[in-house]
């Protein structure tokens, strides 16, 4: 049975405490070697099989004109608030500044805005190089795929800028997607910040510091591995750039959630008198199978994005899993071998808790030891005692609150935030606002116009009349028509930004009205692409796959938890449950994000839609860590059910006992989460908001009053399983049975079916 595997697991790592450390730090080291060598960068291809985009993108690559590969673009505008570029002098620094850009290692070629001008007569041109007034000018600098290039080559253009900027009167900003690849992600001051906070929220929890140092360093050790091995796999296989951030969230997350879950229950047996070794292999075998379920669902879940069908969301959540999966491993292996070594040192508090414990602030730490007993429970027993007695009031209040806070999933929109969204302080952004305000918000997300014109000549005259007459297109870009395939690219500028859905709808009527209407039924063939265009399609098709994707996680869900509580209704409960606090965290989201209310507060300088593949991501990973909190909590209620019968008694004292430990460690998780949520750049913040929102919901509505509350309306019932049913069940999943509590010294406790 898995009770007694881990039981033997965690026995025997706490004996020989130094051998299990030297193998993980042989194994982290490995990891970090392995990455350096034959590890890679992450990268971005927002596309997928089967979308316009895509087919856009391999014509674009059979034609070689270079769009496929990496871009940049230096947006300049005199010093002198009264030069433009159609004087001499301004002209000529934007000559040097492009010919310096044009000498970069692995530059393919750049715009020439200067000599555009100067074959104009000194007038403004087409093509968005010059804007009208003379004010502002854009480089665009043309790299190869990303493959060839590396940060240096962000850093080599970034030093060029600063050189610049003191040698010419020119104001020098910079954008483009070579700042998105090779910009240093979000989430090393993030991690850090986590870190901290958890380890306070731990010293106060334990008043030890030995106690609140074990799970950050079994966290530390997990995130190195797992970190280590995504880098890996970036080597093998494309891995999205938000791929290292969002595994470096949720790992440090349920790391320590993990590893506080197994503490928390050792120290529980080290004070009833257990040598710290039996400690340790009864608290992996008891703690560790609710573990190593949540983990497995959470690691079930997020490979649950296969159904997407989008190659990058697969990817990115195969690479998060390591990371979780690494967690769960260190959890029943790394941490008790810690807690061997640590021995009977975490059962009392160290000094500074000591000293603590004669202040108010120690009165908190003291009431939140685990090793101080039942009678530290009391206040958790007293409320749910009161939820317990007055059920239809809590359940109708908590359940009407999380629906009102869902309501405003019914205006959620899914778009491609931009550079318009990052703060004031990046270049990016007053690049993004140059540009905006010489050549139209559209220009900052221009489409690209992939067209094969095989068999009908005359096919891209009239491509080019019909979009340019489309009310959503500023202006086309001069045709580019490659002589070996004869393939063209037509660079067009929306008139709105690409964050706004007025740019979906004119991607939308390109592809159903003009571009038909252009072609007609012949042989020819044009699609719409471009970063705008890809995460469009991307958006949608992640809104056609996503209830089938529900609907497959709440069914594994249901049938895990039926298979682990013997029950058929605490399944369906804890699915709704989880479906309403992240309903609610959706809701949050759009109320932050696209009305703006409290954005100021995580530094959010503008309304943006959400992006469209984090609902989907965020659904997979928040089922996943709502069950850590479900299965922790109701195999104490369980527990207690088949040992005392009596279903009242069982939801007090369960969810009592568990209470302490699963704020605390909702704390520690909401903490890491938001300190991503300050980030700079929005994604992150949408993945750092919505994990801490939901979680909090999840444990403090739903787990705290919620689920006593509908318990206790069920009854008996809560733990109803028809005789059929129970025979076809196999036994023990997670160490439920008689079995499992064999293993682990507990008496044996009857079960409930239907007879």
């Amino acid at each position: 049975m898995l009770s007694k595997a881990l039981l033997r697991l965690g026995a025997s790592a706490a004996r020989h405490p130094w051998r299990v450390i030297a193998a993980w730090l042989i194994a982290a080291t490995l990891a970090v070697l392995a990455a350096i060598a034959i590890g890679g960068r992450t990268a971005d291809s927002m596309t997928a099989p089967g979308l316009d985009s895509q087919r856009a993108a391999q014509l674009i690559e059979r034609a070689g004109t270079g769009q496929e590969g990496m871009t940049a673009q230096v947006v300049v505008t005199p010093l002198d608030g009264g030069a433009t570029f159609f004087d001499d002098g301004a002209r000529t620094a934007l000559t040097r500044l492009q010919t310096e850009v044009k000498r970069l290692p692995h530059v393919l070629g750049t715009s020439d805005p200067a000599g555009a001008l100067d074959a104009g007569g000194g007038k403004a041109v087409r093509g968005g190089l010059v804007s009208a007034d003379g004010r502002i000018a854009v480089v665009r600098v043309q790299y190869p795929d990303q493959s060839r290039l590396s940060t240096e080559d962000l850093d080599a253009l970034v030093d060029l800028g600063d050189r610049l900027r003191a040698e010419l009167p020119l104001r020098i900003e910079m954008g483009g997607n070579l700042f998105y690849a090779f910009s240093d992600p979000d989430g090393g001051a993030s991690e850090l910040i986590g870190l901290l906070a958890a380890a306070a929220i731990l010293f106060l929890a334990f008043g030890s510091l030995v106690a609140a140092a074990l799970p950050i360093g079994m966290a530390v050790f997990g995130l190195t591995v797992g970190v280590a091995t995504m880098t890996v796999l970036a080597g093998v296989t494309e891995v999205p750039t938000f791929a290292p951030v969002l595994g470096s969230m949720v790992g440090l997350g349920v790391g320590i959630d993990y590893a506080l879950f197994v503490l928390a229950r050792h120290r529980e047996y080290l004070a009833r008198g257990l040598d710290p070794r039996e400690a340790a292999g009864r608290a992996v075998a008891t703690a560790g199978r609710p573990v190593v379920f949540a983990g497995g669902t959470v690691v079930v879940s997020i490979l649950g994005l296969a159904v997407a069908n989008v190659p990058f969301m697969t990817v990115g959540g195969l690479a998060v899993s390591i990371v979780v999966l690494t967690m769960v491993v260190a959890s029943v292996t790394l941490l008790p071998a810690f807690l061997g070594a640590a021995g009977p040192r975490l059962a009392r508090a160290g000094r500074i808790g000591r000293a603590l414990q004669t202040r108010k602030l120690g009165r908190l730490a003291r009431r939140r030891d685990p090793a101080a007993g039942a009678a530290h429970a009391a206040g958790w027993r007293r409320w749910i005692g009161h939820v317990s007695q007055h059920p239809v009031p809590y359940a109708v209040g908590a359940a009407g609150l999380l629906l009102t806070a869902t309501l405003p999933v019914l205006g959620l929109r899914v778009g491609l935030p931009d550079d318009g969204s990052l703060p004031h302080s990046r270049t990016e952004r007053r690049a993004y606002d140059l540009v905006a305000e010489g050549f139209g918000p559209g220009t900052n997300g221009p489409l690209v116009i992939a067209a094969d014109p095989t068999g009908d000549p005359g096919v891209l005259d009239r491509l080019v009349a019909t979009v340019a007459a489309d009310p959503g297109i500023a202006s086309v870009a001069p045709t580019h028509i490659d002589r070996a395939t004869g393939i063209a690219t037509l660079v067009v500028f929306p008139t709105t930004s690409p964050q706004d859905k007025a740019t979906a709808d004119t991607i939308a009527r390109l592809r159903t009205d003009v571009l038909p209407t252009a072609i007609g039924h012949g042989p020819a063939r044009a699609h719409v692409g471009g970063a705008a265009a890809s995460l469009s399609d991307v958006g949608q098709r992640t809104s056609q796959r996503l209830p089938v994707f529900v609907a497959a996680v709440l069914a594994m869900s249901f049938l895990l938890l039926m298979l682990v509580f013997r029950s058929i209704l605490v399944p369906l409960k804890a699915v709704l449950l989880n479906l309403l606090s992240i309903g609610a965290a959706y809701g949050i989201m759009v109320v932050v994000f696209q009305w703006g209310w409290g954005g100021a507060l995580i530094g959010l300088e503008a309304t943006v839609p959400i992006v469209s593949f984090i609902p989907m991501f965020l659904f997979a990973i928040l089922f996943g860590l709502s069950m850590d909190y479900e299965v922790f909590l109701l195999s104490r209620v369980r527990e207690e059910y088949l040992r005392t019968g009596d279903n009242g008694t069982a939801i007090v004292e369960g969810v009592s006992r568990t209470a302490r430990i699963i704020t605390s460690a909702a704390l520690i998780m909401v903490a890491v989460f938001l300190s991503f949520a300050v980030a700079e750049d929005p994604s992150t913040k949408m993945f750092g908001l919505g994990l801490a929102t939901a979680i909090f919901i999840d444990a403090t509505v739903v787990r705290m009053v919620l689920v006593p509350a509908t318990m206790t309306l069920l009854g008996r019932t809560n733990w109803w399983l028809p005789k059929w049913l129970d025979w076809m069940l196999p036994r023990g999943p997670v160490g439920t049975d008689d079995t499992d509590a064999e293993s682990t010294g507990e008496a044996p406790r009857p079960r409930l079916v239907d007879r």
